[in-house]
């Protein structure tokens, strides 16, 4: 257990990829022996721990460098129940000191020249530069914030390389007319239906065919997953470029958990080429809900947030990650999972406003199964000041057994199922009703987020229960709107 981290060292420190001069190896075992055991130093060479109230985010088993996932609760971490979410502790701990303004900061992917290297060298690099006399100057001035704006000068080269540049400020899009259906329909202020489809699993496509074109005139987009709860499915890309073909909109989910930061960038040029105007941006579930063999646990490349970052400034500012410039960049419309229930209301509301900052435009939420407590995270997020910068389409999914309630109740990270609805589903499954009652909530559901301000629609999730979603679009009397004019 670290001094200042309130959790166990979950890994060893990262070892150098190639031999250092003497007197950078001597630097670099002299801070992993201070920082080891005070923070649980992994040694990244890409220190964060000003900004995350001095508990190293490196300790979060999938690596994260930006904020929690969608499964961070405040009693544990899903992927390691031995221990608490960190990035639950590091919200917690910001707040309580007053330096949760620090988290907007979209911070970079770790650079992994520098795994396993000394962060100080840089830091004494960038005071050299600054100059001690200046340093101590600015330092005794006395002048309001004269220290943090110092240590910012200091530190900040150091976690802001030239090649990434993050802040914590808003970044609109630099076009105004809509690039997809999706964006101009929830721009004209229409109430969207988008669905989600779930992949098939081998290369018979006759009821991804099925399901697309009995979708495509109840929802404005389609989603297509990519290998949720870490099971392999039909690629998201290959299932977005089937919609296109037969007319219908995509809207292609991307998670982290099988992205470099390289392979990201590839995949949505070779999308977009393809005609891909939609894009969703995940960290992804844990390879710890694979069935096995697991595959890596520890190291996320890129998170969600700096999917979001990238991408953006592919299509805003046509350059790669690498400072390549773009002749023609893509056009798209960028979109990130929400998750209202996860945790604390305050944190997910300063989680969400960070990726609308890096470049988020429309949420889709996890599945939401308590409407009126939802006001609650509305207002969180109005407090932000970001609701007229997001869409926001709220998860819902009709549940077809009171065993698929209380599996996602118990099982799937992020998502709260109140007893009511336990309790419902519990005596629908007695009489032998179950699915019908499943649809009655969903439809229930759907009048109560129709009245939300800062509600711009919903997201049906079927899981693989496509059928349901025509009778809930109908029923619910969004069908006028949704058929895209083709």
């Amino acid at each position: 257990m670290s001094v200042f981290t309130p959790g166990r060292r979950y890994q060893p420190p990262f070892m150098p990829f190639k031999r250092q001069p003497f007197k950078k190896r001597l630097l670099a075992k002299i801070e992993l022996a201070v920082k080891g055991p005070l923070f649980g130093c992994r040694m990244c060479g890409n220190c964060l721990l000003a900004e995350t109230a001095l508990i190293c985010p490196m300790e979060c088993p999938k690596g994260l460098r930006n904020g929690p996932c969608g499964g961070s609760t405040p009693e544990k971490c899903y992927v390691d129940e031995s221990r608490p979410c960190i990035w639950y502790k590091i919200y917690e701990r910001s707040f309580q000191l007053g330096r949760e303004a620090l988290l907007l900061e979209v911070l970079p992917p770790m650079d992994w020249e520098k795994a396993g290297n000394d962060s100080w060298g840089g830091i004494i690099d960038n005071a050299k530069q600054i100059g001690v006399r200046t340093i101590i100057s600015r330092l005794a001035s006395g002048k309001p914030d004269s220290i943090s704006s110092t240590m910012d000068s200091i530190l900040r080269p150091v976690r802001q390389p030239e090649w990434w540049q993050g802040d914590s400020e808003y970044h609109a899009p630099k076009y105004t007319e809509p690039v997809s259906e999706l964006e101009k329909r929830l721009k004209a202020g229409e109430f969207v239906v988008t669905a989600e489809i779930s992949p098939p699993l081998s290369v018979n496509t006759d009821k991804l065919h099925k399901n697309i074109n009995l979708l495509k005139n109840y929802a404005t987009a389609l989603n297509f997953t990519d290998n949720a709860s870490a099971v392999p499915r039909m690629s998201s890309v290959a299932c977005s470029k089937i919609a296109i073909d037969l007319g219908a909109e995509p809207v292609m989910q991307i998670s982290a958990r099988e992205k470099t930061r390289v392979g990201l960038q590839s995949d949505v040029i070779g999308a977009s080429a393809l005609g891909v105007r939609n894009f969703l941006c995940l960290t992804g579930d844990s390879m710890m809900m694979s069935p096995g063999p697991k595959g890596r646990m520890d190291v996320v490349d890129i998170d969600s947030i700096q999917m979001l970052w990238i991408l953006r400034r592919l299509r805003d500012e046509a350059k790669y990650l690498d400072g390549r410039e773009i002749k023609n960049p893509p056009q798209y419309f960028l979109g990130a999972a929400a998750t209202p229930f996860a945790s604390n209301m305050k944190f997910q509301a300063l989680r969400e406003q960070k990726k609308v900052n890096a470049g988020a435009q429309f949420f889709q939420t996890n599945v939401v199964f308590d409407a009126d407590d939802l006001d609650n995270w509305l207002n969180e997020i109005a407090k932000r000041e970001i609701l007229d910068k997001v869409y926001i389409l709220i998860g819902i999914s009709p549940i077809r057994s009171f065993k698929m309630a209380k599996y996602m109740r118990d099982k799937i990270p992020g998502i709260f199922v109140p007893d009511v609805v336990m309790k419902r589903m519990e005596i629908a499954d007695q009489k032998g009703n179950a699915e019908e009652e499943g649809i009655q909530i969903a439809l229930e559901l759907i009048e109560k987020i129709k009245t939300k301000q800062g509600v711009n629609g919903v997201h049906i999730m079927a899981v693989g229960w496509e059928e349901a979603v025509p009778r809930i679009v109908e029923e619910a009397s969004l069908q006028n709107h949704q058929a895209i004019m083709r």
